[in-house]
Order: structure tokens, then sequence, then C-alpha cells
């Protein structure tokens, strides 16, 4: 696969660009080749709405699309308020042919911007919207690179942002072809069969399978700087239940075969083995420190790449503590 720096100019950005309305942007017939990841089924099948939205994301990053990816509440089934975005992650060949395509469909104020802060701190985030059956529609959407995703989707990850997401239950929109298809299946399994490397060291010495899905959600919720309450971590569960326990299941079965976990079958629970050690669990709390810093300086790209990002944040503080929170036009400013 060729870098973003060698591929070709798609079209001259030079100069002001003309910012359409996202809505009007064309909309194009794409495939929708596969609506299952890990697990597949009825329950599996993106709605209307999402894939209205993927068709719309297709078409405003063009040639350099590889995967649409959708996550959030939308997917899972939550109830959730009207105007509740929907959640994409975009993956992209690179970003620089990413945020030329994105720039010539209107849809990126500046794209040396947005490259230059993809590059010093991946991943960004962009509003896209399209219309539907019942008014415009908003998607949140996540813009990765093919290498960053599968790094941050590695062990090798530089922090949990990506790893928190795609751990959970996770629906193909729109693929490029079946090479893409399967190299995110591949970061997807790679994410949920190493998640015992960072959990072993908040997980107690003996636990069951519902317990050791819900302590991921608390783990990462609990690192990351969030509008939602405390009791988010088993919201999140009881949504996924299900799937968390059909995909679950085998994670902890192999690591039962590699000598991590001892099962007690008959009363379906799990026993370490080996606890972690003092150094082991030191690096692993590291390592999310790292990750709220680096988590909280992402949410200060918004005002510069996500539109009305102002009235976003507001919205999600609503819809998760019951606050409206009104701003005077100074504040606003401000």
């Amino acid at each position: 696969m060729p870098r973003p720096d060698q591929i070709g100019p798609v079209a001259r950005i030079d100069g002001p660009q003309r910012r359409p309305d996202l809505c009007s942007v064309p909309q194009t017939d794409l495939p929708v080749p596969d609506h299952g990841l890990i697990a597949s089924g009825p329950e599996e099948v993106v709605s209307p709405e999402a894939a209205a939205l993927a068709t719309q994301i297709a078409a405003i990053f063009g040639a350099s699309l590889l995967a649409v990816l959708h996550y959030g509440s939308r997917s899972q089934g939550r109830l959730t308020h009207p105007d509740s975005p929907y959640d994409f992650f975009v993956v992209v060949v690179g970003y620089r042919l990413a945020y030329r395509c994105a720039a010539v469909m209107g849809a990126v104020r500046s794209p040396r911007l947005a490259i230059l802060l993809a590059h010093l701190l991946p991943p960004n985030a962009m509003a896209v919207r399209a219309r539907g059956a019942s008014g415009v529609l908003e998607g949140k959407c996540i813009i990765i690179s093919r290498r960053d995703f599968e790094r941050e989707t590695s062990p090798r990850a530089r922090d949990h942002f990506v790893r928190a997401r795609m751990m959970q239950r996770v629906l193909f929109c729109w693929s490029r072809d079946g090479d893409s298809t399967r190299v995110i299946r591949q970061c997807l399994e790679s994410v949920r069969s190493k998640t015992f490397g960072w959990a072993q060291a908040f997980l107690t010495l003996q636990f069951d399978l519902s317990s050791y899905c819900r302590a991921l959600l608390e783990i990462s919720l609990a690192h990351e700087v969030r509008a939602e309450s405390r009791e988010h971590a088993g919201v999140l569960y009881q949504a996924q239940q299900a799937w968390f326990l059909a995909n679950y299941r085998p994670v902890l079965g192999a690591l039962v075969a590699q000598g991590w976990l001892e099962h007690d079958e008959p009363h379906g629970l799990y026993r370490q083995r080996q606890p972690p050690g003092a150094v082991a669990k030191f690096q692993v709390r590291t390592y999310f420190r790292w990750n709220r810093a680096r988590t909280t300086l992402r949410l200060l790209k918004h005002p510069f790449l996500y539109d009305n990002w102002l009235d976003y944040l507001l919205n999600k503080v609503r819809r998760s503590t019951g606050e409206t929170i009104t701003l005077s036009p100074r504040e606003r400013r401000w």
C-alpha cells in the first residue's frame, strides 16, 4: 500500500473553498457487503439511517475510503434521544488523500490543519450530515488511517481510545473490498483477544464471564474524561450483554488453553493462575494515565475540526446528565 505522500493529487485545494451544505453532497449507490463482524445474525443489520450516513461518508471520502464501522449507542440498540448522533469509525488509506477528497466535497474547513492534527494526535473527529426520512441525520465520524487503526488495535497502541470503542459491538456499514473487510476483522479480533493484557491488573483473583465483560467497560470509562454517570458501564453492558457473552467466552477459553486462567466449569468461574506483579501493574496504570492525557487533548481539536462542536458538547451533557446548560452570546464567543 502506498504512503499518503506517494499518492497523486485529487484536485487543487489552494485558495478559498466553498463549503456547501453537507446534506447536499451527491449520494451514490454503494455496496454494503458485510453487516457483521465477529457475531452475525438478524440483530447485526445496519439501520437505514446508518446506511444513509455511510453512503454520504463514502461520497465524501471517495477513493481514500477503506471501511465505515458503526459503533456507539445507535449500533447497540440502546434508547437514544432523537438528536443523538450516529457514531462511525472511518478507516482511510491515509490522511492526506482523505482530507483532500473531503475538501473537494466541501466537508472540511482546513484540510492542511486536519492532516497536521491527524498525524500529531490521531484520530480526528468530524461531523457528516445526510437527509433521512425523519429529517437531517448527523454522524460523528472518527477518521483514522489503516496504519493507525492497525496499530491502535494491537498491543502497540499508544492509548486506549480506539481499543475502548472497538472492543464493543461494532457493525460494518461499508467496505471497499474483501481485503479491507479481512484486515478490519483481524484488527477487531486482536482488540478483543488482547483485553486480558490491560484488564488483568484491575481484575479480582476470581471472576466469571459477566464480571470480566463489565470490568472491561468500567476500566475503559474510568480512564477517560466523560460526561456520563458512574452507572454508564452497567448501561452499556445491559445493552450489549448477549453480544459480550457470545464474543468473550471464546476469549477466556483461549486464555485457559494458554495457561493464564483456570476454569471451574460447574460454577462458571475463572481464576488467575499468576496474578500480575508490581511492575506489570505499574506499567498498565501508567498506560492509562497517559491515555487520559491524550484523550483529553483530543477534545481540544474539536473547535477546529467539528462543525457546531459547542452544540454537540452541550447536547451530550444534556443527554447524559439531564441538565441543560444555556450559554450567553459572550460565553459562546469565548
